[in-house]
C-alpha cells in the first residue's frame, strides 16, 4: 500500500524501514487547523444579527399574549358585572361585590373599575374619554393600566396608550392605541 506524498504540507510520508505505513499522527496536523479569529468574528456577527432579529419578535409575541389574556379577563369580569346588574338592577360599586377585587392583570396590577351610572362627585372627571374628550362608556369603565402601570382618563394621554380598555359600552375591548 502506497501512501501519497503530500507536497508542501510539511508531512513526510515515505516508507519507514522499507515497509509502507501510515505517517506518524503528529506530523500531519496542519499549521492551519482550527478557526481563525476572522472566521470566529464572522460567526459571532451572524449569531448577533440573528439574535437581533429573533429576540424582539419573541418579546413582541409575549406582549401580544399578555394583551390577549387581559382582553379575556376583562370580558370575564364584564360578564360578572352585567350578571350582577341583571340580578340587582344596578351595577356594583366596586369589583369586590362580584368577587374580583383581588384579580390581577398580566402585569400583576389590579383591574380598574368605575361605575359611571351610579354618578357621584368626580365620576365624570374619572371616566375614560376618547380623542374627542367624549366618555367612551355610558355604563361603567373597566380597564387594565397596561405594561407601564400608568393611566390617565383621556385616551390621548401618553400614559393611556398602552392601556387595555373596555369601550363603547363593551363593543370594544383592546388597547387604547387601536381604538
Amino acid at each position: 500500500m502506497n501512501y501519497p506524498i503530500s507536497r508542501g504540507s510539511g508531512c513526510d510520508r515515505r516508507m519507514v524501514g522499507g515497509s509502507p505505513g501510515p505517517p506518524p499522527v503528529d506530523c500531519c496536523v496542519s499549521a492551519f487547523a482550527g478557526f481563525t479569529l476572522i472566521e470566529l468574528l464572522i460567526v459571532l456577527a451572524l449569531i448577533g444579527t440573528l439574535a437581533a432579529i429573533i429576540v424582539p419578535s419573541f418579546f413582541g409575541q409575549i406582549q401580544k399574549a399578555r394583551e390577549r389574556q387581559v382582553v379575556v379577563d376583562i370580558r370575564e369580569i364584564e360578564s360578572k358585572i352585567d350578571q350582577y346588574g341583571l340580578d340587582h338592577l344596578e351595577f356594583p360599586d366596586d369589583l369586590a361585590q362580584i368577587g374580583e377585587d383581588g384579580r390581577k392583570d398580566a402585569w400583576n396590577r389590579p383591574y380598574h373599575y368605575l361605575n359611571i351610572l351610579a354618578g357621584g362627585p368626580g365620576v365624570n372627571g374619572k371616566a375614560r374619554k376618547d380623542h374627542s374628550m367624549v366618555p367612551v362608556n355610558s355604563d361603567y369603565d373597566l380597564f387594565s393600566a397596561g405594561p407601564d402601570g400608568d393611566s390617565k382618563p383621556p385616551f390621548t394621554a401618553k400614559a393611556s396608550l398602552d392601556d387595555i380598555v373596555r369601550a363603547s359600552d363593551g363593543a370594544y375591548v383592546g388597547p387604547v392605541s387601536k381604538f
